[in-house]
Order: structure tokens, then sequence, then C-alpha cells
């Protein structure tokens, strides 16, 4: 059946939007200027709250808190999380007042310092407590920026996942798809921190327009707090005649889906479709066939909204979930020890070897013809020993307690972690 390419809405109101408390927080000096960028942008509604260790330049409307104690002194943290997380623990009340009521909550930072990588968690940990939707878009290093700030931006970002409901890792490094050597220090940053307000801004109309392809935020909030692993965002506009095709053209290209290999890998994909009234199923579904061929086997969600703001413009925002690795090891670890007990369970019990048993002399020259006790000097039958048989152990998996966030020990194939008698089949009775 051919699609009919008719608008599919031609109301000139404003698009609706949903009642949702959504608040922003940018926090650490990276933090601050993605906060920056994305307050450039009209985000109605929005509470913007600024988080930092020093006192910074004051933004108009923002709402500023410094973490300070007796440790930093003012100076900061000098890049070491624990210093940043310890002045966070102290304004538990401070953050717990600003997360009240909350919806969602979106942190933006960059890790790599002590700041970020320290505080974040703790007000993840805090708004998640207050009971809103915690989502991250977090900036890691550049490679240039040595191991050091990238091993604390990696313990960072996993401290962070483990209390919050989704993580938006936006990987610095990629910007190199966007530049040349000729990019200037400042207009590379400018790109970066853009990139992040993008994002942030197709998730915001994500989460409060009203569409006539609606996703609800209970929907919403269920993949997203479903999905513990790394997510990616990408966000962009097309206009133009032929826009739908466009669109999906940059969203394969854009580089912080690394060149779609982001949405090969996806086990969940949210979309969200903005544009005027001149919006037609035949683009929606243009855009929905040109990222499902990347995508066979995620579980997609569309949303699509009308706004009168966006004639002759099509914006879409794609996020993209996929397991962390941590997840996946447990999954197949699980179904591999259920196949195997299923396996143990359902076996029959193994035939056992006939014994040869000698027949018993009957001679009376062998026994006494008084009692019928062997002679003197003569040595009693021996009856057979009982035969010892090993019950099933209960044996459970049980966590690997700090070592459950390691990677599994392979070795030709096989996870030398499973027990030996699990991944060879071995009965132990």
């Amino acid at each position: 059946m051919e699609l009919d390419s008719q608008p599919i809405a031609s109301t000139s109101e404003a698009v609706p939007t949903k009642r949702l408390v959504v608040k922003v927080f940018g926090v650490g000096s990276g933090g601050l200027k993605l906060l920056s960028a994305l307050k450039a942008r009209s985000l109605p509604g929005v509470e913007f709250i600024a988080v930092d260790t020093e006192l910074s330049a004051v933004m108009d409307g923002v709402t500023f808190v410094q973490v300070e104690n007796k440790l930093l002194r003012g100076l900061g943290t000098g890049g070491d999380p624990e210093r940043g997380r310890a002045a966070a623990e102290e304004v538990q009340s401070q953050f717990r007042s600003l997360c009240d009521g909350a919806n969602v909550v979106i942190l933006l930072s960059s890790f790599g310092g002590g700041a970020g990588s320290g505080i974040s968690p703790v007000l993840a940990r805090i708004a998640k407590e207050a009971g809103a939707l915690v989502l991250g878009f977090v900036a890691t290093p550049f490679d240039c920026e040595g191991k050091r700030r990238k091993a604390v931006a990696a313990e960072g970002l996993q401290e962070f996942k483990a209390v919050s409901d989704g993580v938006i890792c936006m990987p610095n490094q990629r910007v190199f798809k966007l530049i040349n050597q000729n990019t200037g220090l400042l207009e590379t940053f400018t790109r970066t921190n853009d990139l992040v307000a993008d994002a942030v801004v197709g998730l915001w109309r994500l989460l409060v327009q009203k569409g006539l392809m609606e996703i609800r935020f209970e929907e919403l909030a269920a993949v997203l707090r479903n999905a513990k692993g790394e997510g990616a965002c990408a966000s962009v506009e097309a206009s133009g005649s032929n826009r739908a095709a466009v669109a999906v053209e940059k969203l394969l290209a854009h580089p912080m889906l690394d060149a779609s290999e982001v949405l090969n890998e996806a086990d969940s994909l949210l979309v969200s479709l903005t544009a005027g009234a001149d919006l037609s199923m035949f683009e929606v579904s243009r855009v929905m066939d040109g990222l499902q061929e990347k995508c066979p086997r995620a579980q997609i969600m569309i949303g699509a909204a009308v706004d009168p703001s966006f004639l002759e413009r099509l914006a879409v925002t794609v996020i993209a979930h996929r397991k962390s690795a941590e997840d996946v090891e447990q999954s197949t670890y699980s179904s591999t020890r259920a196949d195997v007990q299923g396996q143990m369970l359902n076996e029959p019990e193994p035939t056992k070897p006939a014994r040869f048993v000698a027949p018993a002399s009957s001679s009376s020259s062998d026994l006494s013809k008084t009692d019928g006790r062997p002679k003197p000097g003569m040595k009693s039958p021996r009856k057979p020993a009982p035969r010892m048989r090993q019950g099933q152990l209960p044996l459970e998996i049980v966590s690997k307690g700090r070592f459950d966030k390691s990677e599994p020990t392979i070795h030709r194939g096989e996870d030398l972690d499973v027990p030996t008698y699990i991944r060879r089949g071995i009965s132990l009775n």
C-alpha cells in the first residue's frame, strides 16, 4: 500500500506540553560550560542549577551551589574525586531540597577531574532517592589528556551508572570527526558543548511535548531504567523537500553514534521527530526505515510532535542504549548455567558396570563340622564394603564481590571463571 504523503496534522496551535518538572544540573567546570551552552537554547519551564567547588561567573536564571568544606579551603579538588565526593556528602541536605519535586533530573558533567567525577555520583544518588528519573550526559576526556584523567573518568562513570537511570556518554575524542587541522581550540570545545546541548534539547522535547505519536513518560522511564548500560544520543535537523532522507544521513554519520556502530549494537532505541504541520506519514516512515536497517534487534519507541515553529524543518533525536559488558556477561553466564543444570537434572542415571563375584565355597573341609565357624588359621570371608555415593552439592552461583566488574578470563573460547564441572557438563554424582 502506498503511504499518503499528505501532512499528518494541520493545526496551527502551539504544541501542548506534559506537566513534568525538569531540573538540569551542571556539575564541575566542564559541566558549567555545558550548562551555559544549553541555557542559550529555549527550554521553557526548565530549572537550571550550577554546582562547583569554586566560585564562578553567575549566569542569569541559574541557581549556583558551591560545594565547599574545610578540606578544600576554596582551592578546589586538585583533580581528586575523593575530595569532591567528601565535600558533596556534606551538602546532601541542600542537594535533596533542590531535587525535591522533580520528575526528571538531568546531570551535565565532564569526567576526568575531581569535581565532576566526585560530585556527580553523589548528586545522582540523592536525586534518585528523591524519586526523580535521573539521566546523565557525561563528556569523557580527549586521548591527549593522558591516562590518569581517562582512568579517573572510567571509574567515575562506573559509579555514576550504578546510581542513575540512564547515562549518555559523550566521548570528546569523537569531535575529531567534525574538525580538521585548522580548527581552533575554542571552536573545538564550542562544537563539543553544542553536540551535548543539542542532544539534551532533543531529549527535552521527547519528555515534555505531547505528540501525535506519543511516548508516555512512564514508558520512557521504564525503558531507561532497564537500560543500565551506556547510551548515546544524537539530534539533527534538516529542511527542504528531501529532509527525511537528509536527516537519516546525518544521523548515520553523527559522531556520537560512532558512524552508526552504536545503532548496530543497540538494545533499545528511542526516536523523537518534531516538525511543522507539513510533517507527513511518508517522512516518518522513511526516517524509521532508515534507522531500523541499522538496528534490527533493538526495541524501538517512536514519538512524533507537530510544532508550528518548525515549519519546513524536521528535527530527529535518537537515544540508543546497549547493555553493559557486565550485563551481557551475566546474562550469558546465567543462561549457560541454567542449560547445564537442566542437562544434569534430565540426564538418566549412568549404567553401572556389572561386578563379577566369585561364588562362596561350601566345602565342609573349609568349615568346622561342630559350629560352622572357620577352622583355626583361616580368615573370615569379608563382606563387601558399602559403596559410597556422593550426593549433589548444593552449589549456587554467588557474587564475585569486587571482581564483578572485571573482565572474564577467556582461554581458547572458555570462561575460566566458570567452574570446570559446569563448563564440561560433568555431574558430581
